[in-house]
């Protein structure tokens, strides 16, 4: 493709080696009667005048409460949230702990998976299908990366659909992810960087912004 680059896929290969991973008035309803011995009011008697009624104040500024976001109960992080893989060869096992068995091995560098619940030294992650089960926090880091999901993806100067493409990227092209507007997010990987829609990558909450 002459004038611009392409950023190859590297396919995040998870070995299959056992079964998918599990672990994981009054009360008494009488009425007062009048007592017979006052004189009944007087016909001129003014009327009690109604109080005036409080009425809600409306043009205060309007509150939004947003959803307490759930810890992980060993880091304090969020969870779910998305890390990535540190080394070339990751052992994901069915339960938080050596003595249990190896269900799957991710043996690309940098893919990027989501931390869905911790327990010791163990996080339990998964990929962008769905797979996984626990890892050991040392085979995982914070960099933020994010994973092709449509083949050919232009990659755009700006975060504007008009704007110049600079790349195009294959589906399961692995990149490191930069700023993200709330609909568009930059990527960098393979000597190319552009910007896209969320929609074309996994790696990344729907809502989440990026500076």
């Amino acid at each position: 493709m002459t004038g611009s680059k392409i950023l190859a896929a590297v396919s995040s290969i998870a070995i299959l080696v056992g079964a998918i991973w599990s672990v994981s008035g009054n009360a008494s309803g009488a009425q007062s009667k009048p007592d017979a011995s006052q004189p009944a009011p007087s016909a001129q008697t003014n009327k009690p005048q109604a109080k005036p009624v409080a009425k809600p104040a409306t043009d205060g500024p309007d509150v939004q409460l947003s959803k307490p976001q759930r810890r992980g109960p060993v880091t304090h992080l969020p969870i779910p949230r998305y890390v990535s893989l540190k080394g070339s060869k990751g052992n994901v096992r069915r339960g938080p702990s050596l003595s249990h068995r190896i269900d799957w091995v991710f043996t690309h560098p940098g893919m990027p998976l989501k931390v869905t619940a911790e327990f010791g030294h163990w996080r339990r992650v998964e990929d962008n299908e769905g797979q996984g089960g626990w890892i050991h926090y040392t085979l995982i880091s914070g960099v933020r990366n994010v994973i092709v999901m449509q083949d050919m993806v232009s990659l755009h100067a700006r975060p504007d659909p008009k704007s110049a493409v600079t790349a195009k990227a294959q589906a399961g092209a692995i990149a490191g992810l930069g700023a993200c507007t709330h609909d568009w997010c930059e990527i960098e990987g393979s000597g190319a960087d552009g910007w896209l829609p969320k929609t074309e990558i996994w790696g990344v909450d729907p809502d989440e912004t990026r500076d």
